[in-house]
């Protein structure tokens, strides 16, 4: 089974000399995978704006797949953002997923609102010298007033530039149609990737959902919940490989452009979906024989 749908992978910036060494394991296991690109995320308040430039570099300057930055309005001041876009450019990254952010713990805003304003501010810059994708929220950002300005804030962001967009996890194949359904309707015609995460643990999933305001259902949470309890954690992974896998599935069958996966810097969950899915690793013997014909 193949797909002409494209994975991408998303990582934090470690923090340690070990976090680092399991970035790069995992990086490199991912990139076998020849994902359309990697992104790297941005800490709130801007917190990791050094160690999201050095991972996207290492990326840039380790694998052949290409790096793709977030870069968030919770910057201090324009000026500096015009420096990490210059420093990417000059690297040769060409992509970005432009992105408010999370406010800093204390409050406070960054040198843009909102989003869309970010995207203006790089299109009026650098043109067309950089893909942008967005995010959206097929069950609406938990800070909206209403679904529909939500939808809303999407049009605009497309409207002010960016190419495509990728959605926050969601486990409801029902939120996906509606959802696209919905942006048809507003005349949205950008690709739209889901954000998947694997499930691999409650309590942090639990507490991810809740920040992000995306939707754990009770029977996904109360088997996982309950499977840890117990200490059985292979029919926690069986589990939510099984959910995760069937959610995919449904997804590419309807259309969707592929895969963006929330990997928290692990190789193996992510490596099972996308083996579930069809997505290999080529063998050197295919490799060999592409190179020949």
């Amino acid at each position: 089974m193949t797909h002409a749908a494209q994975l991408s992978f998303e990582f934090f910036p470690p923090k340690n000399d070990d976090q680092l060494a399991t970035f790069c394991r995992t990086r490199d296991r991912l990139a076998a995978l020849k994902p359309a690109y990697m992104s790297v995320t941005f800490g709130a308040g801007g917190s990791t704006r050094a160690r999201t430039r050095d991972t996207v570099l290492n990326i840039q300057r380790e694998t052949a797949i290409p790096a793709a930055p977030h870069i968030s309005c919770m910057s201090e001041d324009t000026d500096g953002i015009r420096e990490l876009l210059d420093a990417y450019r000059e690297a040769g990254v060409d992509r970005l997923v432009v992105l408010r952010g999370d406010r800093p713990s204390g409050g406070g805003s960054g040198v843009f609102e909102h989003a869309v304003d970010l995207v203006r501010f790089v299109r009026e810059h650098y043109g067309r010298a950089f893909h942008i994708e967005v995010a959206c929220y097929p069950e609406a950002h938990p800070e909206s007033k209403t679904p529909a300005t939500d939808l809303a804030h999407f049009r605009d962001k497309v409207e002010a530039g960016a190419d495509g967009a990728i959605t926050q996890y969601f486990f409801s194949f029902g939120a996906w149609e509606r959802f696209m359904d919905d942006c048809a309707r507003l005349g949205i015609d950008v690709p739209i990737t889901p954000g998947i995460m694997p499930i691999t643990n409650h309590a942090r999933l639990k507490r991810f959902s809740k920040m992000c305001g995306a939707d754990l259902p009770k029977w996904i949470g109360k088997r996982i919940k309950a499977w840890e309890e117990a200490d059985d954690l292979a029919s926690l992974r069986a589990f939510g490989e099984d959910v995760i896998t069937d959610l995919c599935r449904r997804l590419l069958d309807a259309g969707a452009p592929g895969i963006h996966f929330y990997t928290l810097n692990r190789a193996a969950p992510t490596e099972r979906l996308c083996r579930n899915l069809g997505f290999e690793a080529p063998t050197a013997e295919a490799s060999i024989e592409r190179a020949v014909s």
